[in-house]
């Protein structure tokens, strides 16, 4: 016997969603097909060099984010209507991509992709679907190649503040540090703070985890999710500062090769760790404080 209970929206029975999902698979071999060489391009292109590899990070997350929205999606959007606003959405994110792949602008070519699927969910569910799925959507324009006049415009002063931080630490700490520009000389060793450690790619790539930790962690209380949302900028810096302070050291107690080599990649799993940890730390601290606030209420109101 069948025990099976159909899904209930608005008193509506609704598919399970798995079956739903069936009916977007044209969809999904269409965009794998259209943005295969790209995603070629990418992996054995920018995504390769140390500064970009955050970006198969935020694919791959955004995959995650979709298909675990996916079952809430199609619950709000069924017997909803479609919006025919995803026709001229769907069609600038045909002319961008086309422009981006003819032109080989990347920015163009890869954030084609987020219009795209903007515009599909308004044409197959409607205004519902989109509202479901917009974290996954926007979460997804950090993989978004930037153009290079940016990226060398906004790398190079947090370089340096980077740099300037990094070198007060460790003088202060008794370290035998120096700094021209973006150099550290600490000992008889030299270190160029590079793109990877301190760039705009770093910053944006902790900004996405703590924007993740925000959705996945989901506070009730709008001072907290404004508050962490704020202070991620600081945080990501100081997780930056960490992880130069962490090559400098290691440079100098253990040598340029070992600085340079594995430990050079230990020193990036130093960078995330750092940031997280920090998040969380200040996601404590806001949530002590709103509870302490709202115990106070109470007894103000009864005063």
């Amino acid at each position: 016997m069948n025990t099976h209970t159909p899904n209930i929206y608005r008193g509506k029975p609704v598919p399970h969603w798995r079956a739903e999902l069936l009916t977007w698979l044209p969809i999904i071999i269409g965009l794998v097909v259209m943005y295969g060489p790209s995603l070629v391009d990418l992996f054995t292109g920018i995504w390769s060099q140390d500064e970009q590899l955050h970006g198969p990070i935020v694919l791959g997350i955004t995959v995650w984010l979709l298909y675990r929205k996916w079952p809430a999606m199609e619950a709000a959007s069924h017997w909803e209507p479609t919006n025919s606003w995803g026709w001229p959405v769907f069609l600038l994110g045909v002319a961008l991509y086309a422009i981006g792949r003819s032109q080989d602008i990347l920015m163009f070519e890869i954030g084609s992709i987020v219009w795209l699927l903007v515009g599909l969910l308004l044409l197959q569910r409607g205004v519902a679907a989109l509202k479901a799925q917009w974290f996954a959507l926007f979460f997804m324009l950090f993989m978004v190649p930037l153009p290079g006049q940016i990226v060398d415009m906004v790398t190079m002063p947090m370089k340096m503040a980077v740099s300037y931080a990094a070198e007060q630490i460790l003088f202060l700490a008794g370290y035998p540090i120096g700094r021209s520009g973006v150099i550290l000389q600490i000992g008889q060793y030299m270190l160029l703070v590079a793109d990877a450690c301190a760039g705009l790619h770093t910053l944006l790539t902790l900004e996405a985890l703590g924007l993740l930790y925000l959705n996945l962690v989901r506070r009730d209380s709008l001072v907290r999710n404004v508050g962490l949302a704020i202070l991620i900028v600081p945080i990501s810096f100081t997780a930056n500062v960490i992880r130069v302070m962490t090559l400098s050291l290691i440079t100098y107690h253990f040598g340029d090769a070992a600085g340079q080599g594995f430990l050079h990649g230990f020193a990036g799993m130093v960078l995330f760790l750092s940031a997280l940890l920090l998040i969380i730390g200040f996601d404590t601290v806001l949530q002590t404080l709103d509870e302490y606030r709202q115990r106070r209420q109470p007894k103000l109101a009864g005063a």
